[in-house]
Formats: C-alpha cells, sequence, structure tokens
C-alpha cells in the first residue's frame, strides 16, 4: 500500500490533452443526461389524469428502460489509456485501504482468539493437574485400605469397647455420687407389729437407686429384645415411683411388676 501511495505521488498528472478530452466527454454526457430530462418532462402526463394510469405508466416506462440497458453491453466512459490508468490507480488504493480495514478487524479477532485460548489452556491444565491429585488420592487409600488386616481391625474395635467401659463406669461413678447427695437410701421405720432394722440391715435387703438403674442400662444392652425387668421385694417402691414419674423409666402394659428403661433416642 506504501509502495502504490508512493508510486501514485511521484506521478505526473495528467496531461493536457488527456485532460482535454476527459472534459470533453463529461460535457457530451451531460448535455445528454439534460437531453433525457427534459425529454422526461416533456413525457409526464397533466396532474389531473387518473393516478392509478399515471403510475401504471410509469412503472411500464420504468421496465421498457430497464430491458433496454440490460440489453446495452457497457463501455468505457474514455479510451485513453492515461485517464484509465489513474482511474485504476484510484480505484486500486480505495480498494487497498478497505483490505486494510479487513485486515486490522482480522487482526484484533485473532488477539482476542487466541487470549481466550491462553485462558481455556490454562484452565485445562489446572482442572488436570486436580484431576491427576484425586487419582492419586484414591489410589493411595485403596492400597491403605488394602493394608489393613483383620487383627488390625479388632484391635481397634476392642480399644473402643475398652474407651466406652472406661467412659461408662466414670458415668455410673458421676451418677452414683449424684444420688447419694441429692436422693440418700431411705431410713426403714417397721409397724409396732415387726422388728425395727439398723440403716446396716436396710441397706443388705433394699437396692439402691442406682444400682436400679445400672440393672435397666443392663437389661436393655444385654436383651435389647426384652428390655424388662421383674420387679421384687428388694426394690424399694418409692425409687420406682420416681424413675416412673420423671420418664426414666416405663412400666409394662400387661403386667405392673415389670419395667424398662426408657428409650431416649
Amino acid at each position: 500500500m506504501a509502495e502504490l501511495e508512493a508510486g501514485v505521488a511521484a506521478k505526473e498528472a495528467l496531461s493536457e490533452t488527456a485532460l482535454n478530452e476527459l472534459m470533453e466527454q463529461c460535457e457530451e454526457q451531460f448535455i445528454q443526461l439534460e437531453k433525457l430530462q427534459n425529454e422526461i418532462i416533456l413525457s409526464e402526463p397533466d396532474a389531473c389524469e387518473n393516478p392509478q394510469d399515471q403510475a401504471a405508466n410509469r412503472l411500464m416506462a420504468t421496465e421498457a428502460e430497464l430491458k433496454q440497458w440490460l440489453r446495452v453491453e457497457p463501455k468505457l466512459l474514455a479510451s485513453n489509456s492515461e485517464v484509465l490508468l489513474e482511474a485504476g490507480k484510484e480505484e486500486m488504493l480505495k480498494l487497498c485501504s478497505e483490505l486494510e480495514m479487513v485486515l486490522s478487524c482480522q487482526e484484533a479477532k485473532r488477539d482476542k482468539l487466541k487470549e481466550t485460548k491462553e485462558l481455556e489452556q490454562k484452565w485445562l491444565e489446572e482442572k488436570t493437574q486436580v484431576l491427576i491429585a484425586t487419582k492419586n488420592h484414591i489410589e493411595r487409600m485403596q492400597m491403605e485400605k488394602g493394608k489393613a488386616s483383620e487383627h488390625s481391625i479388632l484391635l481397634d474395635t476392642k480399644a473402643q469397647i475398652q474407651k466406652m467401659n472406661v467412659y461408662q463406669q466414670r458415668l455410673m461413678e458421676c451418677l452414683s455420687d449424684v444420688l447419694e447427695k441429692h436422693v440418700p437410701l431411705p431410713q426403714y421405720e417397721s409397724s409396732t407389729k415387726k422388728k425395727k432394722k439398723s440403716s446396716q440391715e436396710f441397706d443388705k435387703d433394699m437396692i439402691s437407686l442406682n444400682e436400679i438403674l445400672e440393672l435397666l442400662m443392663n437389661k436393655a444392652l444385654n436383651t435389647p429384645h426384652d428390655p424388662y425387668m421383674t420387679i421384687d421385694n428388694t426394690f424399694w417402691p418409692p425409687y420406682i415411683e420416681l424413675l416412673l414419674r420423671y420418664g426414666i423409666a416405663v412400666r409394662h402394659q400387661e403386667s405392673n411388676f415389670k419395667i424398662r428403661l426408657e428409650t431416649f433416642f
């Protein structure tokens, strides 16, 4: 493009002969155009005629003129090579300018696509790394799971059972301290017809509230299909009533001498 513009700038202007020839042709075309305009004005009908007929006549005239122009072979306005060369150079400069605009748009579009491609490739690499790390983690977990033997699983189970037993023992000790402080053993007093028993003799005959709770818990854990426990004379009735009223224990529907630990889960 730069070389073409430099060549055009270095080229001298049209010669006087070529310029005169071009001006004469332009005057001839202008005279012919005026003649055609006069013929069109004279051929137009009066305004008083029917507008529909007037429009139809114009349409027919236009179609006839179109057919005539289609039959005419195009010819050059000027036959002088110098004029044609100058016109060709002008058209070439115009075309080159348009092509430069198209090229600039395509380069901008290419740069945008290149940037998008780089971002997509970066995202793909990150996802690939995450996928590889996940697969490695799964393989490592599977290998560790395969190495775990039944002996280690058994040891873990025993350790958990031991922890639960220790926790249960501590819980029972805490419960025993609370009951001893807030719910002491009753002082048994017989009627006048019965002999009086000391507190030591009562402790031997009656079961404490702590022991009742422990028996209910063991019954529920050892025989969950039959969690009910039979009440006999060793159970002090106020303790049983206390457990029933506070919702800790539940009485059997068919037998009043059987109770079980309430389900708290």
